[in-house]
């Protein structure tokens, strides 16, 4: 029988797909369904669904492999399961990024991660091999296994909480609300393909750990990974990333400032709006908060529902990005920035990837 070697990445999306984390996905997008995700945010069955989810090959391995109905798939050398193809196709890839991204300019990471995408892509479903599959990321369950986890604890609401960084105040003030209105927390950083100079893993998991274990109520909050990669999609990510939360267990799911989006490619507020209009169909009730920052009079984080000088000289915005331009060049975070703690506990911590 022949075969497809599957990259890391590949590996992740396969691993999604097989346990549950893409559902309702039960394979790598065929050509009907790639179209009609782009084209209107459903898979051709009409069920919801925002991002591609391709298994790219070069095309002398899809002239190999057109005409098979079943293809190994392997991952270092193990065989993790099978495809059953049942489409070999390719796409505009610049008519296709202005629609999943806003913009076909290299500058934005997630088009250049697009087109960088081998040549062919071959649709079909999947099949797993329990034997030879396991999960190889840290601190991650099966959306499964961790909706049991949260009936062990007798939680009936459970909002989930989606970061790519390690905790600043900002979050903190965000994960604080949510406690205030469910039963649970499940904080669930994302931990696969991201761009350069973004958060390690350790570092993120180090973080939340010393804020969980010190400042929240840890019986009342859940860690977990999820390893995928980002999209930096914006809107339609925030949208996936909610479907996915369903998945995993969550009633409640936050959204705050500018979600899943990079640099000044989206307007702030635009994933809140977007992922409302799917509030009810999703099942999964949305906690488009604002985004907090520090103001200065108030001495105190607040949003703009609660103080009047967010366009004054008072506000001081946080957000990943200055934590890591601050710890980049050096310095240390002001402590009503994030929490000296948490600092502290990252100093010999590989903090960015390279």
């Amino acid at each position: 029988m022949k075969s497809i070697q599957l990259s890391y990445d590949q590996f992740l999306e396969f691993e999604k797909i097989a346990i549950g984390t893409f559902a309702p996905l039960d394979g790598f997008m065929d050509e009907k369904n790639f179209y009609s995700v782009v084209n209107h945010l459903r898979l051709s069955s009409g069920q919801l669904f925002t991002i591609p989810i391709l298994l790219d090959v070069d095309k002398e391995c899809a002239i190999d492999l057109n005409g098979e109905s079943k293809v190994e798939l392997l991952y270092k050398n193990l065989l993790v399961g099978y495809i059953f193809p049942t489409s070999f196709f390719t796409c505009n890839r610049n008519e296709v990024s202005k629609k999943i991204f806003g913009t076909a300019n290299l500058s934005h990471p997630g088009v250049l991660n697009f087109l960088n995408l081998k040549e062919i892509f071959i649709g079909g479903k999947i099949e797993k091999l329990e034997e030879n599959f396991s999960l190889i990321a840290t601190n991650e369950l099966t959306p499964k296994e961790q909706k049991r986890e949260f009936e062990i604890k007798g939680w009936a609401t459970i909002a989930g909480f989606q970061t790519r960084n390690i905790p600043h105040k900002a979050h903190e003030y965000l994960l604080r609300i949510a406690l205030e209105i469910s039963d649970g927390l499940f904080v669930q950083p994302l931990i696969g393909k991201k761009q350069p100079g973004d958060f390690t893993l350790e570092a993120i998991l180090r973080g939340y750990e010393v804020l969980i274990e010190n400042f929240l109520p840890p019986e009342r909050v859940v860690l977990g990974t999820l390893s995928t990669q980002m999209r930096y999609a914006g809107p339609r990510e925030a949208l996936f990333h909610a479907i996915i939360r369903k998945n995993y267990g969550c009633t409640h799911f936050i959204i705050g400032r500018d979600h899943a989006g990079v640099g000044n490619w989206y307007d702030k507020y635009a994933a809140q709006e977007f992922v409302l209009k799917f509030e009810s169909e999703i099942g999964i009730k949305i906690l488009a908060l604002r985004g907090p920052y520090y103001c200065t009079k108030c001495d105190t984080i607040v949003t703009e529902n609660s103080c009047s000088h967010e366009n004054s000289i008072h506000a001081m915005h946080i957000s990943g990005s200055d934590i890591r331009r601050i710890l980049k060049n050096g310095n240390v975070p002001e402590n009503k920035f994030i929490r000296i703690e948490i600092i502290k506990a990252l100093e010999h911590i590989k903090c960015f990837i390279d």
